[in-house]
């Protein structure tokens, strides 16, 4: 049963009025992939690997990366009513001026290897069992670069203490972002937090996109912007 003491939340959940062809994705079709909060790993069959991503925002990279790996699970948690909406837009190919008809369906290409949190990542927390999962996404997540809104910043203690529980032993949590006062603050916590350690070697480690990477719309913009991510791998111990 979900937690009734919920934690605050800061940010937007709906944008711009939904298309007709989005509403309808979200009123049939999200219900499908909804995880269920009373046993949220029953989807997943045994002996397979459970990837996260906190906030996909548009779901372009989540789209892309489980698409690619059919034989990983993953679990998306996504507040904003239009980037899940944007998600099941791309794994069903229904475009949002799109008449919709008769039944809907992942595109062939797609194995149905997703499941969606469209509530607060936190409120989901309590109910996954310890070392759950084998990666956990935080892909350029709102900086809050204001000094008195630091607290909003999602890398902090707490949130890190309960991704260590969730991480299994020699798991990744990948952190993304284009903003320095989020890329220092980030490398401050992971440091002083016991749980992790941080994997690269080198610049090049950080500074250049993993071998797995898929490539998001906010990462172009930040770039056309001339703003450089840099992409942090933390190893849990």
């Amino acid at each position: 049963m979900l937690n009734e003491d919920k934690p605050h939340f800061y940010g937007r959940r709906q944008g711009r009025r939904l298309r007709k062809a989005k509403s309808t994705l979200m009123d049939s079709f999200l219900p499908s992939l909804k995880l269920n909060p009373e046993n949220p790993l029953d989807f997943l069959p045994k002996g397979k690997k459970l990837y996260l991503e906190i906030g996909f925002g548009d779901g372009d990279h989540l789209a892309e990366h489980s698409k690619r790996n059919k034989d990983i699970y993953y679990i998306g948690a996504e507040v904003f009513k239009n980037g899940v909406a944007n998600l099941l837009s791309l794994m069903t190919g229904i475009k949002k001026n799109e008449e919709i008809s008769g039944e809907i369906a992942l595109l062939p290409e797609r194995s149905n290897n997703v499941k969606i949190w469209d509530n607060d990542i936190r409120l989901l927390f309590p109910l996954l069992p310890n070392a759950c999962f084998d990666r956990i996404f935080l892909l350029f997540p709102d900086p809050w670069p204001k000094k008195r809104h630091a607290n909003r910043r999602f890398i902090n203690p707490e949130n890190l203490k309960t991704l260590a529980r969730l991480i299994k032993p020699g798991g990744i949590l990948r952190v993304a972002t284009d903003h320095n006062t989020y890329k220092f603050w980030t490398l401050r916590q992971m440091h002083q937090c016991p749980d992790f350690v941080w994997t690269a070697t080198c610049g090049k480690d950080w500074k250049n996109p993993p071998a797995d990477w898929v490539e998001t719309k906010y990462q172009r913009k930040a770039i056309r912007e001339g703003r450089r991510p840099v992409f942090l791998d933390f190893r849990r111990k």
